[in-house]
C-alpha cells in the first residue's frame, strides 16, 4: 500500500515512467537495481547482499518465483490449502466459493457482509459489509480489470505470475465499525523474529512494530507509516500464533504470516513472500541490518 505521507518527485516520475515497461522487459534485474535505488536512494548489491532490502531482492528475482510452494502458498487458493495440509485447517475464514469470473457469483446466496479477494495479486480485494449498499457494477469493473491483470509481472514479484487469476469470497470476520486487527509476523528460516500490527485500518491506520517477545521494535517501523498512539496488548494467544507462524514458514527462507485475533480465535489471513516488494524504508537504517543477520540464503547465493 503507497503511503500518502510519503512525497515523491511527481517530475522525476513523469521523466521515468515512459521507460519503465522497456527496462522491466528487456532486463527485470535491471529494472529492481533501478527501483530499488529510485524508491531507497541507495545502491542495491546483489552479488553479497546483506541488508534485509537487499535479500529480499535477490529472493524476489531468482528464488522465489522457481519455488513451486512459493507460487502455490502466495495464491489464496494454494495457501488455503498449504494450511490444512499444515494441520491448521480450524484458523481459516469461512470460504463461499472461488469463481473465475465476477458474473458467475450468485450475490442472492451471500450473506449480507463479506470479502471479494483475487487469488493472484496483493490488495486486489473488496471488503462489503451491507450487500444492500453494494455496487455491483462498479465492483464488475474493478474485478474484471483485476483478474486481467497479471500482477508478477506489474511488480516483477514473478512468483505471483503462474497464479489462475479468480476471485474468492470470504466470511467478513471485522464488525460494523470497524475492520480487524491484523498480526503479521514476519520468520526468518522459519523463526517468528518480528512483527507489526495494522489498526485503524480504513480510518486512521497505523502499524506498531515489535519484536516477537513483543519487545517494541520502533526502528523497524518503515515507509512512513505511523505507529499506534494507543498501547497494543499482545493477545493472550500470543503463543500459539507464533507456532502457527513458524509450521508455516518452515519451507521458507522468509516469508510474512498474516493472522488475527477474533475474541480470542485465531484465523489464518495471508503468505506475503516479498512485502512491499522489498523497498522498505526504516525509521532507523540499523532496522535493515539487523533483520539482513536474521536471514541466511546463502545456500542460494552460493550456486
Amino acid at each position: 500500500m503507497l503511503n500518502p505521507r510519503l512525497k515523491e518527485n511527481k517530475l522525476k516520475r513523469a521523466l521515468v515512467s515512459p521507460f519503465r515497461p522497456i527496462v522491466k522487459t528487456l532486463s527485470p534485474t535491471l529494472y529492481v537495481k533501478l527501483q530499488y535505488r529510485y524508491i531507497t536512494h541507495r545502491k542495491l548489491n546483489l552479488k553479497n547482499p546483506v541488508r534485509y532490502t537487499e535479500k529480499l531482492q535477490y529472493l524476489r528475482l531468482y528464488v522465489y518465483p522457481n519455488d513451486p510452494l512459493v507460487v502455490r502458498a502466495a495464491g489464496r487458493v494454494g495457501a488455503r490449502a498449504y494450511v490444512k495440509e499444515t494441520g491448521y485447517e480450524d484458523k481459516l475464514i469461512n470460504s463461499y466459493g472461488v469463481y473465475d469470473r465476477f458474473d458467475d457469483i450468485d450475490f442472492a446466496k451471500l450473506p449480507d457482509s463479506f470479502v471479494l479477494k483475487c487469488t493472484h495479486a496483493s490488495g486486489f480485494n473488496m471488503i462489503v459489509k451491507d450487500k444492500k449498499a453494494f455496487d455491483r457494477e462498479k465492483a464488475k469493473r474493478k474485478f474484471d480489470k483485476w483478474l486481467a491483470t497479471n500482477y508478477g509481472e506489474m511488480t516483477l514479484e514473478r512468483h505471483y505470475s503462474p497464479i489462475k487469476p479468480q476471485i474468492i469470497i470470504e466470511e467478513y470476520i471485522g464488525s460494523l465499525s470497524r475492520l480487524p486487527t491484523e498480526y503479521k509476523i514476519h520468520c526468518f528460516n522459519g523463526v517468528a523474529k518480528n512483527l507489526y500490527v495494522v489498526t485503524g485500518r480504513g480510518k486512521e491506520i497505523r502499524y506498531t512494530n515489535f519484536y516477537s517477545d513483543w519487545t517494541p521494535f520502533p526502528g523497524s517501523q518503515f515507509n512512513g507509516w505511523l505507529t499506534s498512539e494507543k498501547s497494543i496488548e499482545k493477545p493472550k494467544n500470543w503463543n500459539q500464533m507464533v507456532k502457527m507462524a513458524e509450521d508455516l514458514a518452515k519451507p521458507f527462507p522468509f516469508v510474512r504470516v498474516d493472522l488475527y485475533d477474533i475474541k480470542g480465535k485465531i484465523y489464518f489471513g495471508e503468505l506475503t513472500f516479498t512485502p512491499a516488494k522489498g523497498t522498505l524504508i526504516f525509521d532507523d537504517e540499523r532496522a535493515d541490518f539487523e533483520q539482513g543477520a536474521w536471514l541466511d540464503i546463502s545456500k542460494f547465493t552460493k550456486k
